[in-house]
């Protein structure tokens, strides 16, 4: 709401536009407040079962609840009668699973929060899942991540509609990027086991412990007293991802703890890490994170209240 309330000053001020050019509506199941999950209430201008056409960009919410989104069959049934009838759909955060549970996805690219990413798929097998996306667009429907991503998608169709000079401004009114750098990955808890076995469970919670020391596949799978062959194969049917890969994701996630919460240099997070080598460590971060670890540290870490470097 906020973009296209930005975007309607940016417009009226250039002289471009007397009346806004996006007439802002909040719909939900009766007109009246609503209580959002911060507790900020704000005003549903209709009911949606009210609204039968009339609308250029339909974007849905998402909820902590994804179980309510699911047995509201009277929203599914709106929403996929309206879908023929608007220029764009969009979702934001778990705002996806109503469009899935619709059939509006089947066959498309789609996203989510990267908490939520895993059971769309699991739920939507149809639906071609992006996990690492900040938004996604196929067709006339975009999904985005989590939250704050939604203003990511929104400035996409400020900038789509009014050209990249506008979006820009409107980026700048927000304090935000216009192109957000690399994806959802660099805020996730990547390493939530999704294995049921308790031995893997131990062995993947004694490597986040022991992130300095040799954790070849060799030296892993002795220590399931499996061959290296075994254990790599069991480890990927019951993770989804190789053994190096957790390696190197564990090593990432302690290494991003230590640029956001203290001032070690580089070279000393990549020695607590298990990196052992910074340069070997920025090349981990690129390839998972497609940021580097300065670039990260400079978004996410501590702020120096005494730095006096320019903004």
């Amino acid at each position: 709401m906020e973009v296209f309330s930005f975007a309607n000053i940016a417009l009226r001020q250039s002289g471009i536009c007397k009346e806004p050019a996006y007439p802002i509506e909040v719909l939900a199941a009766k007109p009246g407040p609503i209580a959002t999950s911060c507790g900020l209430q704000i005003i549903a201008d209709k009911a949606y079962s009210d609204v039968h056409d009339g609308i250029d960009t339909l974007l849905i919410t998402g909820s902590f609840d994804v179980d309510c989104i699911l047995c509201d069959a009277a929203l599914q049934t709106w929403v996929r009668n309206m879908a023929p009838k608007v220029n764009r759909l969009a979702s934001v955060c778990t705002g996806a699973y109503l469009l899935a549970e619709s059939g509006l996805l089947d066959g498309l690219r789609a996203t989510s929060h990267w908490d939520y990413c895993d059971r769309l798929a699991r739920d939507y097998p149809e639906v071609n899942v992006e996990p690492d996306r900040i938004f996604v667009r196929d067709g006339f429907i975009s999904t985005s991540g989590g939250v704050t991503s939604g203003i990511d998608m929104a400035l996409s169709m400020v900038e789509e509609d009014w050209g990249s000079e506008l979006a820009l401004l409107v980026a700048r009114y927000l304090v935000v990027f216009l192109k957000r750098p690399a994806g959802q990955s660099q805020f996730s808890a990547y390493l939530t086991s999704k294995t049921t076995r308790p031995e893997l469970k131990d062995l993947q919670a004694w490597v986040m412990l022991h992130l300095t020391e040799d954790l070849r596949v060799e030296t892993l799978a002795e220590r399931m007293s499996m061959s290296p062959r075994n254990f790599a194969r069991f480890f990927l049917t019951e993770t989804g991802m190789t053994p190096a890969k957790f390696v190197e994701m564990a090593r990432i996630d302690a290494a991003r703890h230590y640029l956001g919460s203290t001032r070690l240099s580089i070279e000393a997070v990549a020695d607590k890490s298990g990196f052992n080598d910074s340069e070997r460590m920025r090349r981990a971060f690129i390839r998972q994170l497609g940021i580097n670890p300065q670039s990260y540290r400079e978004r996410f870490g501590l702020s120096d209240p005494y730095s006096t470097r320019a903004a």
